[in-house]
């Protein structure tokens, strides 16, 4: 094991545990609240729940020279925390949210998308990530739109305001929506993009290292 396989997993497994750290405040909270199942209900404590175990397990693969995480769910959960960090800063961070630990908020909006789109240029794909590929992230988003907005109704409540038509109607939404799917697709060419030319860069340096070694024999 190289000494950068080492401190790869060992901040990937320090990331999780702060996460985990930062979602367990937050449910803790949200469970004496009474709205524990709100708290799940929003796309950021989703994606960052991926994020730990993607993180958990990738850690511990690099540390122990296991089979690593798949590339293709890598990118989802850096897609969805990258898109969740882009729409907060953009969106969301002028909210008064008092109930909000300001730490926690920290961690889940700011900490984990900033270091998991660190980690896809780290230690990039394995192999060249086509975006057709990618699209296969865009599910999830749209069920958790779909479940949203049915959900919505029928309890009185939307985890954000570009989601709730009950203020703005549903051009509103669909006006929200479109862009938001636009910064996943952007997001997702954009990961796409780094992971091959970064393996592509790795791979020249594997092969230049090697052509040495053979013209010595």
């Amino acid at each position: 094991m190289t000494a950068g396989a080492r401190a790869i997993g060992a901040y990937r497994i320090a990331i999780a545990l702060l996460a985990a750290t930062a979602l367990g405040f937050n449910a803790y909270r949200s469970a004496l609240s009474g709205v524990l199942v709100n708290f799940f209900s929003y796309f950021t404590i989703e994606s960052n729940l991926l994020g730990v175990v993607v993180f958990l397990v990738g850690g511990f693969s690099a540390l122990t020279g296991r089979r690593p995480v798949p590339d293709l769910l890598r990118g989802a959960a850096a897609l969805y925390l990258v898109v969740t960090g882009v729409v907060y800063a953009v969106a969301l961070a002028q909210y008064d949210t008092p109930q909000v630990i300001p730490w926690v908020n920290d961690v889940v909006h700011r900490v984990t998308p900033l270091l998991f789109a660190a980690d896809w240029l780290i230690d990039p794909p394995r192999r060249p990530l086509a975006f057709p590929r990618a699209l296969a992230w865009l599910v999830f988003p749209l069920l958790y739109l779909l479940y949203t907005l049915v959900r919505g109704p029928i309890v009185g409540w939307y985890p954000y305001p570009f989601l709730d038509p009950r203020e703005h109607g549903y051009l509103h939404v669909a006006v929200g929506g479109i862009i938001v799917t636009a910064a996943f697709l952007a997001a997702a060419a954009l990961l796409c993009w780094a992971g091959t030319l970064l393996y592509a860069r790795r791979l020249r340096a594997t092969t230049t290292a090697v052509k040495p070694a053979h013209s010595q024999r």
